[in-house]
């Protein structure tokens, strides 16, 4: 605990959270008077603040201990919920690779915290050597790794250099990882204090409507997000929701294996369109491809109600097509075989 509190801002060591009525009673019997709620109604009772009956299925889903998993409302909120607890404004720093997911910049600008980019190489791959300046400076608290990596797909390599030579948060965001073959890093967690592992119900779990994001972590750093979250930050229905994809996992495991054919089949189909000059390497839903004319083919897709993701801005001329349905990946595909430049 007190690695982890080194690296912790002084005002949430010192800060006296909020107590709940639910964090002083939390049987389900009773008459309840405590907590203002309206006397009638379906939904008329808070939810559980720490979402127990969810975090027993994920804990015996992934042989860990219930008190090594946080929920949060989305990925987003545990982000930036990371910021608040580890990153003195104005002082202290965070890094990132480039490209990757766009909220970590976001939650750093928020929270007033300067942002270190270090482009991935042409592999989308961290070249160690960029770092040699980096991991050693004092106000460096937080590390954002996306594994698979968006918008590029790909597993991420070297992880294993920054764990072993980082001792601020490491953070690896899952957000694709049933879609990938790599190991989750869930399985280093009793290794590492310092690494936090991010995961959604989002993506495989086809629940980005819910959202259900979770974080898998050492007790003393899920104590510190049960401290500083709001007191009911997921709600009922959204728990409810996740727990009954976790009981069907029939489902679950059909919808996967149809997305992953369909990967499959998407790549092949692209690679005979003239207009696609590349298709990166995917270990997630979706495929990068670059393009004869990113702008140009996004727009006419548009005008045909095909909506991709148009990521020139970021990467030139590239476009990510998510996997969709059979019927949705066959349309893009006949569009696309109709698109002249």
């Amino acid at each position: 605990m007190e690695k982890i509190n080194k690296l912790v801002r002084q005002n949430i060591l010192n800060l006296i959270p909020y107590s709940s009525a639910r964090d002083e009673f939390d049987g389900h019997e009773g008459i309840f008077l405590d907590a203002n709620e309206n006397p009638f109604g379906v939904l008329n009772r808070y939810p559980d603040p720490y979402q127990k009956s969810l975090k027993e299925k994920l804990v015996e889903e992934n042989n860990l201990n219930i008190n090594q998993v946080f929920i949060g409302n989305g990925s987003d909120e545990i982000i930036d919920l990371a910021f608040r607890i580890f990153c003195n404004p104005s002082i202290d720093k965070a890094l990132t690779f480039s490209p990757t997911y766009g909220m970590y910049e976001v939650s750093a600008n928020i929270n007033h915290v300067e942002l270190i980019k270090i482009p991935l190489n042409e592999d989308f791959q961290i070249n160690i050597h960029s770092l040699n300046n980096v991991l050693n400076d004092n106000n460096l608290k937080l590390i954002f790794i996306c594994s698979p990596n968006n918008p590029t797909g790909n597993d991420i390599d070297n992880i294993q250099f920054i764990l072993d030579n980082f001792n601020g948060i490491v953070i690896i965001d899952e957000a694709y990882i049933h879609f990938s073959e790599a190991e989750s890093y869930i399985n280093q967690l009793n290794n590492y204090s310092n690494l936090i592992v991010l995961q959604t119900f989002s993506k495989a779990h086809g629940l980005a409507a819910a959202r259900v994001g979770i974080a898998y972590a050492c007790k003393e750093i899920i104590q510190l997000f049960n401290k500083i979250k709001p007191p009911y930050n997921v709600s009922l229905l959204n728990q409810q929701a996740a727990i009954d994809s976790i009981n069907n996992i029939n489902e679950f495991k059909f919808n996967l294996e149809i997305i992953l054919q369909q990967k499959k089949w998407l790549i092949e189909q692209l690679n005979h369109i003239h207009l696609i000059k590349r298709i990166f390497p995917s270990s997630a839903n979706f495929i990068l491809v670059e393009t004869a004319d990113a702008e140009g083919i996004y727009n006419k897709l548009k005008s045909k109600k095909i909506i991709t993701r148009n990521r020139n801005s970021v990467l030139k001329n590239c476009i990510r097509i998510t996997v969709g349905t059979p019927f949705e990946n066959q349309e893009l595909i006949n569009e696309l075989k109709n698109i002249t430049i």
